[in-house]
């Protein structure tokens, strides 16, 4: 069984995309073949209080790293946390947590970032960000009400913003660039630009949003979160309409789908948020099988070390718990790329400091072996090129840990020089080919 890995995913969850834009192909070595983007949460000085991106290359026959020569760039913003790129594969988008943006960004040819436009967001904090065919899903940790504080917080909540295409961005005054955001879709509901997270039968229940991610169809939405009013936890599920208007599934009422999560109180997110890797649900991806098209979605569980799997029903989203699930992981897990060409998931374990990785049959995981990566691994990826490389943002560590895959058994091998030294608090990662649209 192959299965296909949606590009959007959280924490993180690193994005696996495509390249093409300005810049030199001269500029990088023939022998690269991708180029990671690695978010820095960490000021570069006092003085410039917003964080950074660095930008390394991958050697295809190696896979080892190094950062391109004017690395890192500007974030455009303080605390980056999260990053997804756009769907012709020219645009990062970079999620800027303390000053509640979204920076878009030109990728160049020579793996370059070029700054176009900032875009904020209806609420406060964004923390998380999933992109499918034609909009960008953003996730606030308060929805945008003027009696929300630190002290009085709110629920979270969901915006979606159209990512315009080139004959779009020209009709604009003044014109834009291709994947320039387009105004945030209106909720019918509420006639606002956002979607609350509220319970049909505790609207009063605060709800804690922690990751979200969309399927490679485009068709569903979903968002893990935390209800610190019961200490419970939750998967909202929602289906994607004509431009990107999200309609709640199931009534509203969140899609438990028989898997337990931990229960009491959860470290909250709101402190060093999005990384307290005591957060209960802490990541989700999808997949699909590309031979039966069975999709399925994946949510880790940092409190009680597990990784929930859930088969998705055709035409209605609905989430069913897979056979076997929960299945095990280590100590705080903490993100979880799924191989979009091999049957293969990985999984960052922040408290152990290491890499799970899962062969795939059915949607069920079994366990191959762990991996040793830097502190407090927060964020993962696979190349996009070869689907070879697996790379880590190491938060505590300030570094990337590389691996090379075995296709025929998933295992993994460090890369020669791995760990690469990138800046302080590392949050995010995505990836791109080199010089082409895969």
């Amino acid at each position: 069984m192959r299965m296909k890995f949606n590009k959007s995913s959280q924490l993180l969850l690193a994005s696996a995309v495509s390249l093409l834009a300005a810049g030199l192909l001269a500029a990088c070595g023939s022998d690269t073949t991708d180029f990671v983007f690695v978010a820095s949460s960490k000021a570069i000085s006092s003085s410039n209080q917003n964080g950074q991106i660095d930008v390394f290359e991958i050697n295809s026959v190696s896979g080892a790293m190094r950062q391109i020569s004017t690395s890192p760039f500007p974030s455009g913003g303080r605390n980056p946390v999260a990053e997804a790129v756009s769907p012709d594969n020219t645009t990062l988008y970079v999620v800027n947590q303390d000053d509640d943006t979204i920076v878009q960004f030109t990728i160049g040819n020579d793996g370059k970032l070029y700054p176009q436009n900032t875009v904020n967001t209806p609420g406060a904090y964004p923390l998380a960000v999933a992109a499918n065919g034609s909009n960008l899903f953003v996730l606030d940790t308060w929805q945008p009400l003027a009696t929300c504080s630190t002290e009085a917080p709110c629920s979270g909540s969901i915006a979606v913003y159209p990512i315009l295409t080139a004959a779009q961005a020209q009709l604009l005054t003044p014109s834009e660039p291709a994947d320039t955001l387009g105004t945030a879709v209106t909720n019918p509901a509420n006639s606002k630009t956002y979607w609350p997270l509220t319970l049909p039968s505790s609207t009063g229940d605060l709800i804690e949003p922690t990751a979200i991610n969309v399927l490679a169809s485009g068709a569903y939405l979903y968002v893990t979160a935390y209800d610190w009013t019961t200490k419970t936890n939750y998967i909202f599920g929602f289906s994607v309409g004509a431009g990107g208007a999200l309609s709640a599934l199931n009534g509203g009422v969140p899609l438990l789908a028989g898997g337990a999560f931990a229960t009491g109180t959860c470290p909250s997110a709101y402190v060093n948020a999005p990384y307290s890797a005591g957060t209960c649900p802490s990541a989700i991806a999808s997949a699909t099988d590309s031979t039966t098209e069975a999709q399925y979605v994946y949510v880790t569980d940092s409190k009680n070390g597990v990784v929930h799997g859930y088969s998705v029903a055709s035409g209605t989203g609905l989430l069913t718990a897979l056979s076997g699930s929960p299945f095990s992981a280590g100590d705080q897990p903490s993100a979880i790329a799924v191989d979009p060409k091999y049957s293969y998931a990985y999984v960052t374990n922040a408290g152990d400091n290491n890499i799970q990785a899962y062969s795939i049959s059915g949607g069920a995981l079994t366990s191959i072996g762990l991996y040793a990566a830097g502190i407090q691994p927060v964020a993962i990826g696979i190349d996009p090129s070869t689907n070879h490389f697996v790379f880590t943002a190491n938060y505590l560590g300030g570094n990337v840990s590389d691996f090379q895959m075995s296709a025929t058994a998933g295992t993994l091998i460090n890369t020669q020089g791995s760990p690469y030294a990138g800046s302080a608090q590392l949050t995010a990662v995505a990836a791109v080919p080199h010089g082409g649209s895969h």
